[in-house]
Parts: C-alpha cells; structure tokens; sequence
C-alpha cells in the first residue's frame, strides 16, 4: 500500500508553478542545483502536505526562458523524475514549471 500511496501522492503534484531566487554569474543567470532541488522539495511540500524523501537536480537551471532541467525525486523507495522548465525570468528572479512524473522509474 505504501507504494500505491507515493504513486498517488507525487502524480497529484504532477504540476506546480514556482519560484525561486537566483544568483548572477557574470552577465548569465542561474539557479544552483542544489538551491534548485531545495525549491522543488518546498514547492512539493505545499501542494501535497509532506516534502519527499529527497530530490537531487544535474545540473544548475539556466535563467532563460525555455531552459530545462530535469531532476529526481526519490520517497518510499520509488525515484521519480521532475521535468523543469523556466517560463519566466524578470533580473535574477526565475520563475519555473515543474512536472513530476506519474510513474516512478
């Protein structure tokens, strides 16, 4: 059962809107992996109540709009992948989509 739980958990979550601050390297702006991975657990934690066990992230987020990533969430023993897409950037501020699968892989 728990299993059939974090299936249905992590796929009610399968699209959040957030946002997160980023840093500005040179002229390009990024968001950190690993600040990366930390705003998905914290935007995952609003839409279903608990955050997951944990997520890890590649690579840094470019600050352009179209840029993805995508990342791993892993709860229960099940790993999932998050699809990351920036959809907005205004100085620093990057704001992203998130998608997380329905299926674990």
């Amino acid at each position: 059962m728990r299993r059939l739980f974090g299936s249905v958990l992590w796929a009610a979550a399968a699209v959040a809107t957030a946002a997160a601050c980023s840093f500005a390297a040179g002229s390009s702006v990024s968001v950190d992996k690993k600040d990366l991975a930390k705003e998905i657990s914290a935007q995952l934690t609003k839409q279903v109540g608990r955050a997951p066990e944990s997520v890890k992230c590649p690579d840094d987020l470019k600050g352009e709009v179209g840029a993805t990533t995508r990342c791993t969430l892993s709860d229960g023993g099940e790993t999932y992948g998050v699809g990351v897409n920036v959809t907005k950037v205004d100085g620093t501020d990057v704001k992203f989509d998130l998608k997380v699968d329905d299926k674990p892989q």
